[in-house]
């Protein structure tokens, strides 16, 4: 069994794990990051980012790059029912360079920040291994093991950081809690079509068309596809798929009819589809003794408003300080790094209040949500309240920097 000594042991390669691997290696800590997924070109879905994460990725050398390798821009998150905009958050208001949303395919993100941690000979990469179970010493987390095709592996670290998503197995391995602190009773059917010729580029918009109690989100992806997300309730995909496939397809094509011809001819099998589970939920507690959570495995959202990579890049900035200081003050207990939860809690259960008043607006029916909202909005588009709003969207809490003068083992 090879055996690995590092300083922090991140489980996880997505966004949170790899920024934040990337900050500590820049404070000078040793690093392993353990990846059960062998490379970064399976399909994502999530992959808008918000201006928040924009900045943040910026000032770390890494948003130019992942760009660079394809990117979609856009300008505007509208609601829509028939010819009425219900809502709209129109991110031209912002100050350049982060007024839009990016559509920005997860891999390019990932693969840019892999590059940049592969420059510090205190980085260790080990894709295609799954934690196997925690290591523990003298009654605190000190470390992973973890298989994969070249054998297995135990990863000793002074702190283990379970990035590794909301189904997240280190959460589990440590008997923390995760239970569901706001069900929606929805599902998101995805999928994404190809589009060619006049069609595209596609409008600069994120968009939720509302149709018949079942909402689309539908936006534009490079390089040149259409992603769409049809939102069903809770495990009710079973019984329109039970229909066959050109009944599930007619249903979607009501929503989205001006893709009716895109969805006819490129939807060819059940397994063009992706079921999504929407939930929200928080860890009943993110850290333990040599253990931090961050990311989905900590607090889990829905794709509403698009906030997951926001969240994920802002959970790693915020925990650097923390852990940096932990690690060099020889002080990784769950006292000393509860103080992640407590910076970024507040921030986490706003956004979750956000979501919630969200998806009541996209699923909201009758007079009021389809004549008198609409009117509202225009109205509230004129006022400071407006601009507050979607700097909360764009930015979360803006006051999240990154700190770059934490040198690890010299405070």
């Amino acid at each position: 069994m090879r055996e690995i000594d590092t300083d922090v042991c991140v489980v996880g390669g997505g966004p949170a794990g790899l920024v934040l691997a990337l900050l500590m290696l820049r404070s000078g800590a040793r690093v392993t990051v353990l990846e059960c997924a062998r490379a970064h070109q399976r399909e994502f879905r999530g992959e808008l980012l918000q201006p928040g994460a924009m900045a943040l990725l910026d000032a770390l050398g890494v948003l130019a790059g992942a760009r660079a390798r394809g990117a979609h821009e856009h300008d505007r998150y509208r609601v829509i029912d028939g010819d009425r905009v219900l809502l709209e958050a129109d991110y031209r208001l912002l100050p350049a360079p982060y007024d839009h949303i990016l559509s920005l395919p997860r891999p390019h993100v990932l693969d840019e920040l892999l590059a940049r941690c592969r420059r510090s000979p205190g980085f260790r990469y080990l894709p295609g291994r799954r934690a196997g179970d925690l290591v523990r010493r003298d009654g605190r987390i000190a470390g992973v093991t973890a298989d994969g095709p070249y054998g297995r592996c135990t990863v000793r670290a002074r702190v283990v950081v379970g990035a590794d998503g909301r189904f997240s197995r280190i959460r589990r391995l440590a008997g923390i809690g995760a239970g569901r602190a706001e069900a929606l009773a929805q599902d998101v059917l995805w999928c994404t079509l190809s589009v060619r010729g006049e069609e595209w580029p596609p409008v600069r918009e994120v968009r939720v068309f509302r149709a018949g109690g079942s909402p689309a989100l539908v936006y534009g992806s490079w390089p040149d596809r259409v992603q769409i997300g049809w939102t069903l309730p809770h495990r009710g995909y079973r019984d329109i798929a039970a229909l066959g496939l050109d009944h599930v397809k007619e249903r979607l094509v009501r929503v989205v009819p001006q893709y009716a011809a895109l969805i006819r001819e490129q939807i060819r099998s059940p397994c063009d589809f992706s079921l999504l589970d929407v939930f929200s939920a928080r860890a009943e507690r993110w850290v333990d003794d040599g253990l931090v959570l961050i990311g989905d495995a900590a607090h889990t959202h829905s794709p509403i408003g698009a906030q997951g990579i926001n969240l994920a890049v802002q959970d790693a900035v915020v925990l650097h300080p923390v852990l940096t200081r932990a690690l060099a003050e020889d002080d990784t207990g769950a006292a000393r790094l509860a103080a992640f939860e407590r910076r970024r809690g507040p921030d986490i259960a706003a956004v979750m209040r956000m979501q919630t008043l969200q998806s009541r607006a996209m699923l909201s029916h009758g007079a009021f949500a389809t004549r008198v909202r609409p009117h509202l909005a225009r109205a509230l588009r004129h006022t400071p309240l407006y601009r507050k709003v979607l700097q909360r969207m764009a930015y979360g809490n803006p006051s999240i920097r990154i700190t770059d003068d934490l040198a690890y083992g010299r405070l």
